[in-house]
Formats: structure tokens, C-alpha cells, sequence
């Protein structure tokens, strides 16, 4: 009935000539109905140019206030669809400034709704986050329960937290549906960051051996697709995994998306 996608586009434009072409060869190869996008550039209006690439004609698109005064730039988030919105809304999750949004679209004789978010970042658990999710599942509790809910994004908490297991309750993610378990990870992919500073490297370096005792490099599941039971998942799958012919350094991302058909 309905195929979507989530993905973070990464807002940084290292690459992005070459990033934003896999970007378009791997999401035209799903072919998906409604498209929620991250870390979306404002100022290079990339969600707008995939949207055109994709002949996707509806766009919605929302900033991050609190983040772009403190990192200099402009960026949010963003749905994609191929159908008209009957109505469209959004969410101050009341933290680092960010949103969530959804639409209400018809397919055929049936209503849906999409949502779309990405949450408070913090590696591991934070009460930051789960307050955000909180926010997340009463605002989509007020809707009609006979309209079914999809809700993705990039929720910067990985399986094992309590904001997953709470979010948990109330969706079921499309990815566990159908395998049985989340991937292995989504984030992050082996991009390259050219322009990342070595300071910044040390400092993740520092985050991630406090967080999780290690120095070896973090991975893990960020991103998800979460639905309500009144929806079925017919297939799930990783995608945008693969780097380009001429340099397995390059990504469409340094985060994998997913892809889930949905009736």
C-alpha cells in the first residue's frame, strides 16, 4: 500500500556532488511514497533538489532555531511525497532546539499518517531524549486510532535504551518486524569527512571511550521505522549501503537509510 524511507542526508557538505547522486540513484531505486529526511541543508535547499531529482512534488520542510545559532548553519528536517497533504503539522520537542513534523496523506481510500524526527543527540540513554519521545508518543497518541502512524527518523538512541523500549510500547519498528532484530548498525558508514578537525576526532574519540568504555570505534543503531499495529510490514530492508564505484570512501551518507513496504 505505502513504501517508505528514512534517512539522514549528514547537513556538512563534504562530498556532496558525488554524495547527493548515490543519494538519488539509490532512492529512485525504491520508488518510495513518502520520504523522511535529516540534517536537511537550508541554505543548499537539499532537501528541494532531491525532491526535483525524485519528481517528488510536495515538500515540508522545518529548521532547527537553537542548533543553527550554534553551529552556523542552517538545517532541519524535511518529508518528501508523491501525494498532497491533507494536513501537516509540527512538534517543538523542546530541546537543542529540534522538531518533529508530520503529514496526513491519502493513498487510495486510506488515510496515513507520517511522521518524521530527529532527537536530542547525547551517545547512550539521557532523560533529554526520552522526554523528547515522551512529547513524540502523546502527540501522535491524539490522533484518530484508526489512522494508521508511521513515525521514523533518526532518534540518536539505539535499541538497548529506555527510549527505544518506551517508543516501544506503543509502535513496533518495521526492521525487527521482519528480521527478527534491528541491522547491526545504521550509523556510522565509512564516509570520509575531510574537513572534520583533529580536535573534533579526539573529541569523539574521548565521548566514545567514557560512553562505552572503549577506544574502538562506536557503531550502532540510530535510525528506525515504527509503526502502529494496524499496519503490516511486507518487506524492510537497509538501504544506501554501498560507497561509490571510485572510492569506497565515499557514501551516499554516514548513515544508512531504510526502506519499508508497508499494507
Amino acid at each position: 500500500m505505502v513504501k517508505v524511507v528514512t534517512i539522514n542526508i549528514l547537513f556538512e557538505m563534504d562530498l556532496w556532488e558525488r554524495r547527493r547522486q548515490l543519494l538519488v540513484e539509490g532512492l529512485k531505486a525504491v520508488e518510495a511514497d513518502l520520504i523522511g529526511l535529516q540534517e536537511v541543508n537550508l541554505q543548499a535547499n537539499t532537501a528541494a533538489w532531491l525532491a526535483e531529482q525524485l519528481e517528488m512534488p510536495y515538500v515540508y520542510l522545518v529548521s532547527y532555531q537553537e542548533r543553527v545559532a550554534k553551529i552556523g548553519i542552517e538545517y532541519g528536517i524535511a518529508i518528501l511525497s508523491r501525494y498532497p497533504f491533507i494536513q501537516q503539522a509540527q512538534l517543538d520537542l523542546q530541546s537543542q532546539g529540534r522538531l518533529a513534523q508530520y503529514v496526513e496523506v491519502k493513498i487510495g481510500d486510506r488515510s496515513i499518517i507520517f511522521c518524521n524526527g530527529h532527537y536530542y543527540w547525547q551517545p547512550g540513554s539521557t532523560p533529554e531524549r526520552m522526554k523528547q519521545i515522551q512529547l513524540l508518543v502523546d502527540w501522535l497518541g491524539k490522533l484518530p486510532p484508526e489512522i494508521p502512524i508511521i513515525t521514523v527518523g533518526d532518534f540518536n538512541a539505539t535499541p538497548d535504551t529506555p527510549e527505544i523500549a518506551f517508543i516501544c510500547e506503543k509502535f513496533t519498528s518495521a526492521y525487527a518486524s521482519y528480521h527478527g532484530e534491528e541491522p547491526e548498525y545504521t550509523c556510522p558508514t565509512p564516509l570520509v569527512k575531510p574537513n572534520r578537525s583533529l580536535s573534533r576526532k579526539i573529541a569523539l574519540r574521548l565521548l566514545n571511550l567514557y560512553v562505552n568504555r572503549t577506544w574502538k570505534p562506536w557503531r550502532g543503531t540510530l535510525d528506525y521505522i515504527f509503526i502502529t499495529n494496524n499496519l503490516t510490514v511486507r518487506d524492510c530492508q537497509l538501504i544506501l549501503t554501498e560507497p561509490a564505484s571510485e572510492n569506497p570512501n565515499i557514501y551516499p551518507s554516514d548513515h544508512f537509510g531504510i526502506a519499508a513496504d508497508l499494507g
